[in-house]
C-alpha cells in the first residue's frame, strides 16, 4: 500500500484540484476572450531554464508559434558534446522488459543503478576544445557551423495536469524531463501547450501536433543552411552575385534554425513520451505521424511510451469500478476535467480523444508502444486493453505494471525521487533504446 505521507498528499492534492474545477464549472470562461492560451497556471511552481551543464543537462524555452501560448523546453544532455566516435558505457538490460506480451509487477524494493553517462576524463577534455561557450559556460550552440558533435534522437514530452493544469516547465516536469534527457541520452523537447477551459479540444492535440511539424521543418532549415555552406574570404576580396544571394540566404536560415536541434538532433529517430493526459495526445500526434508519411521527412516516429493514460470510457472497466476513488486523480475528479477539456455539444464519455478503441483505425502501422501502469490507478484496465488491441496486430507493445503505484508516480513532485519513480526512468531508458540505437549497437548504451 502507498505510504501515509502520499495518502495525506492526495487528500490535500484532490481538495485544492477539485475546488477548482468546480469553480471552473460553476462560472465557464469564454473560449473567445482568450485565444492566445494558457500553458502555465499563476499557481504551478516553475523552473527557469538553465543554458548552463551544472548538473549535465543544459535548457531553454522557446516560444514557436507567434498566435498562440504553444512554447517548448529543450534539455540538452551533456554527451551531445562528445565525438561521434566515442563509445558510451554499456547497461545491463534486464530480459523481462524484451517479453512484448508480459506485464511485469515492480517491487518497491527495486535498486537504481547508475545508468546514466558519466563524466569522465577525456569527455571533459573534448568539451575544452568547443568554442561555443561563453566565459559564464553557457551554452550557445554553433554559429554559424555546427561542430562535429553526436547527433542524438529527440524526444518530444507531453506533460499530465488532467487537460487544466499541469506545465513543460514545471519544477516537477523539469526534474523528470532532466532525468530522461540523461538514462536515455536523448535530447527531449517538453510541449507547452495549451490548457482547458480556456482552450478546449482540440487545441492541446493540435499543439501537438504543431511542434512534430515544427521538427520537421526545423530538420529542413538546417539542411539547407548547411547546404549552403559558409565560406569565408580574405579582406577586400569581391563576391559574385551568386555568393552574396547564397550569403543572404545563410543569414536567413541561421536566424530561423535553432542551433541546439540543428547541431545535435537527429530527428529520424523520433521518440513520443506522454504523463497521463500527455499519452493521449501522444497517441493521437503517432497516428498523424503515420498518416503524413513521408511528408514529414526527415521525422521518424520510431516508438512511443504512454505513462498511465488518462483513457475512459462509457462501460465501465474493473478497476474503474474497484478504483474510482483512488489516489490524487479519482475518477470523478477527472469527469469534471473531461467536461472542462471538451466541447459542451461535443462532450461524450467515447470521444476519440478519451477512448482510441472507440474508433474504426487501423493499429497495424502504430510504432512499438510502452505503456506504464499503476497498481492503484482506475485507469490501468483501459491502458492495458489498448495495449493488448496493439500486441494482437502485431504492434511491439510490452506492459509495465508497478506495484503499490499511484497514478503519475514516476512524475509526481513529491513521488520523483522515490525508487520507483527511478526505476521506472531506468525501464523506460531500456526500452526506449531498442529503438534509438544504431542498427548493431542496440546494447552498447
Amino acid at each position: 500500500m502507498p505510504s501515509v505521507a502520499v495518502k495525506l498528499y492526495s487528500v490535500f492534492f484532490k481538495f485544492l484540484l477539485k475546488q477548482r474545477l468546480q469553480s471552473w464549472i460553476q462560472d465557464p470562461i469564454d473560449e473567445s476572450s482568450n485565444p492566445y492560451g494558457v500553458t502555465t497556471r499563476p499557481e504551478e511552481s516553475v523552473s527557469a531554464p538553465n543554458p548552463c551543464f551544472t548538473d549535465g543537462v543544459a535548457t531553454k524555452d522557446i516560444h514557436i508559434d507567434p498566435f498562440t501560448a504553444l512554447s517548448i523546453r529543450i534539455f540538452l544532455p551533456e554527451s551531445s558534446l562528445s565525438p561521434p566516435e566515442q563509445s558510451h558505457p554499456k547497461s545491463h538490460l534486464r530480459s523481462s522488459l524484451l517479453d512484448p506480451n508480459s506485464i511485469n509487477h515492480r517491487r518497491n524494493s527495486y535498486a537504481p543503478s547508475d545508468t546514466g553517462t558519466p563524466r569522465n576524463d577525456s569527455r571533459r577534455s573534448s568539451l575544452d576544445g568547443l568554442n561555443s561557450r561563453a566565459d559564464n559556460n553557457v551554452y550557445r550552440g554553433y554559429s554559424p557551423q555546427p561542430q562535429k558533435c553526436r547527433k542524438l534522437p529527440i524526444m518530444l514530452q507531453f506533460h499530465g495536469g488532467g487537460w487544466v493544469s499541469g506545465s513543460n516547465e514545471s519544477v516537477a516536469n523539469d526534474f523528470f524531463c532532466r532525468r530522461i534527457a540523461k538514462l536515455c541520452d536523448v535530447i527531449v523537447v517538453a510541449v507547452g501547450y495549451r490548457l482547458a477551459p480556456e482552450n478546449k479540444y482540440p487545441a492541446a492535440f493540435d499543439d501537438g501536433l504543431k511542434v512534430l511539424n515544427w521538427l520537421g521543418k526545423q530538420a529542413n532549415l538546417a539542411e539547407c543552411c548547411k547546404s549552403m555552406g559558409s565560406g569565408a574570404r580574405g579582406v577586400g576580396a569581391e563576391f559574385t552575385k551568386a555568393e552574396v544571394q547564397r550569403h543572404i540566404v545563410d543569414a536567413f536560415g541561421a536566424s530561423m534554425v535553432e542551433p541546439w536541434l540543428a547541431a545535435h538532433g537527429d530527428p529520424s529517430r523520433c521518440v513520443l513520451l506522454g504523463v497521463s493526459c500527455g499519452a493521449n495526445i501522444a497517441d493521437y500526434v503517432a497516428c498523424k505521424a503515420i498518416e503524413a508519411g513521408k511528408r514529414l521527412d526527415p521525422v521518424k516516429v520510431v516508438a512511443q511510451v504512454l505513462m498511465y493514460p488518462f483513457f475512459i470510457g462509457s462501460i465501465p472497466t474493473k478497476s474503474e469500478t474497484r478504483l474510482a476513488n483512488s489516489y490524487f486523480y479519482d475518477m470523478p475528479m477527472c469527469l469534471l476535467a473531461w467536461k472542462l477539456f471538451l466541447p459542451k455539444e461535443k462532450f461524450s464519455l467515447d470521444h476519440p480523444a478519451g477512448n482510441p478503441l472507440i474508433l474504426d483505425r487501423s493499429l497495424k502501422r502504430m510504432p512499438p508502444t510502452l505503456t506504464i501502469v499503476a497498481e492503484h490507478d482506475w485507469m490501468r484496465d483501459r491502458a492495458i486493453a489498448y495495449s493488448e488491441a496493439l500486441r494482437n496486430v502485431n504492434v511491439d507493445a510490452p506492459v509495465l505494471e508497478y506495484k503499490d503505484a499511484v497514478h503519475e508516480f514516476a512524475t509526481l513532485d513529491m513521488l520523483l525521487k522515490t525508487p520507483q519513480a527511478q526505476a521506472c526512468a531506468e525501464d523506460i531508458a531500456i526500452w526506449v533504446k531498442k529503438y534509438i540505437s544504431f542498427r548493431g549497437n542496440e546494447l552498447s548504451y
